[in-house]
C-alpha cells in the first residue's frame, strides 16, 4: 500500500474523519457487547481517536505498530478488518487471532499490527527490536510503539530510547498521555511535568502535541515518520489526550476525577474539531460527512453481526498455536 498524501488535502482529511468515526462507533458497539456479557475487560479508547489516526496516516502496510491493553483504535487506524476484530473480541474462531487473543491481544501481521498487550510497557522493546530489524535489513520501514503515561517510568522505555538513539533506529515512541494510569493522576506520578522533556537526555526530538487535534497529530506524525524513514533516528511524542470512559468497563472515573474536567475535554472532542475544520475549509459539506457517518455505522453493524453469527473455536483448537512447527 502506498503512503497517503503527506499534505492535509481533502482526501487525507476525509480519510482521517472516516477512521476516527469508525473507531468511535466500533468502541460504542464493543461496549454494548461487553454490557451484554459477551466479552470482559474491555478498555475503551473513546476520546483518543486522533492520536493513532494522525500517525498511521503516514504508515504503509509494511510498517509496524505495537499497542497496549487499550488498542482498538491503533488497530483500526492501521487498517485491520472490523469484522475480524469484533469476532476476536467475542472469542470467535473467525477473529484476527482465532478467538484466542481477545480484546487485549489483537494482532494482524499482514497489516503490520504486531500485537496489543496487557503488560504495561511491554510493546516498547519489541517495537525497538522491529526497528533494529528494519535497519539491519536495509529497508525504509518504520516502527511505532504506542504506550500510555503509566508506562513512561518503566525502565524498558528508557533502555529502548537509549539504544534507539545510539543506533538511529526508525522508531517512534508515542505516549498517549490521557492523564490517568488507571486512577493515578499524571501530575502525581510523573516527575518534571512532561514526558517529552526526557527526550534530550537521549539525543532525540521530544514533541508535545495536542492529541485532541487530528491535524496537529498529522503534522507531528509526518515529520517523525519522515525522520525515521530517512535514517535520522527516533522521536518521542507526547500526545496529550483524554479517555472519556473509565479505565475499563466497570470503573467509575468520577471516583478520581471531576465532572468539570470531563466536560472540559469532551467540549474539545477530536472528531468534532476535525469536522469543524473540514466544514470551515469547505473540503466537504455536512451532507458528505453525514454519508460518511452512516457508512461507519453500517460497517460496525455488519462487523457485530459477523461476530455474533460466527462459531466459537472447536475444543481441539485449545492445543494449537502453542508451539512453532519447523520443517
Amino acid at each position: 500500500m502506498a503512503t497517503r498524501s503527506s499534505e492535509l488535502n481533502k482526501d487525507t482529511l476525509l480519510w482521517m474523519y472516516e477512521k476516527m468515526v469508525t473507531i468511535r462507533r466500533f468502541e460504542e458497539q464493543a461496549r454494548r457487547e461487553a454490557d451484554a456479557g459477551k466479552l470482559r475487560g474491555m478498555h475503551s479508547s473513546i476520546g483518543q481517536e486522533a492520536v493513532p489516526t494522525g500517525i498511521c496516516a503516514h504508515l504503509r502496510d509494511d510498517d509496524y505498530i505495537l499497542g497496549t491493553h487499550r488498542s482498538h483504535h491503533h488497530c483500526i487506524a492501521k487498517g485491520l478488518d472490523l469484522s475480524e476484530m469484533m469476532a476476536e473480541l467475542l472469542g470467535k474462531s473467525t477473529g484476527t487471532n482465532h478467538g484466542k487473543g481477545g480484546t487485549m491481544h489483537i494482532a494482524d501481521i499482514d497489516k503490520g499490527m504486531l500485537g496489543a498487550n496487557g503488560v504495561v510497557g511491554s510493546s516498547i522493546p519489541v517495537a525497538t527490536g522491529v526497528a533494529l530489524s528494519a535497519s539491519v535489513r536495509g529497508t525504509d520501514q518504520v516502527s511505532v510503539a504506542f504506550f500510555g503515561d503509566g508506562a513512561t517510568s518503566q525502565g524498558v522505555l528508557h533502555e529502548s530510547m537509549n539504544l534507539a538513539s545510539i543506533w538511529k533506529l526508525p522508531v517512534l515512541f508515542v505516549c498517549e498521555n490521557n492523564r490517568y494510569a488507571e486512577a493515578t493522576p499524571f501530575e502525581y506520578a510523573v516527575a518534571g511535568g512532561s514526558i517529552a522533556n526526557r527526550a534530550p537526555g537521549y539525543d532525540m526530538p521530544g514533541i508535545v502535541v495536542d492529541g485532541q487535534s487530528a491535524t496537529d497529530m498529522f503534522e507531528v506524525g509526518r515529520e517523525a515518520v519522515a525522520r525515521a524513514r530517512a535514517g535520522d533516528g527516533p522521536t518521542l511524542i507526547e500526545a496529550q489526550t483524554y479517555r472519556y470512559q473509565g479505565h475499563f468497563g466497570a470503573d467509575d472515573p468520577l471516583g478520581y476525577r471531576t465532572q468539570e474536567e470531563e466536560d472540559y475535554y469532551e467540549a474539545r472532542d477530536c472528531i468534532e474539531q476535525l469536522k469543524g475544520h473540514i466544514l470551515d475549509g469547505e473540503y466537504a459539506s455536512e451532507t458528505d460527512l453525514n454519508a460518511i457517518d452512516e457508512k461507519c455505522v453500517a460497517a460496525v453493524v455488519e462487523a457485530a453481526k459477523f461476530a455474533n453469527d460466527s462459531p466459537f473455536p472447536d475444543d481441539a483448537e485449545l492445543t494449537t498455536d502453542v508451539y512453532v512447527s519447523y520443517p
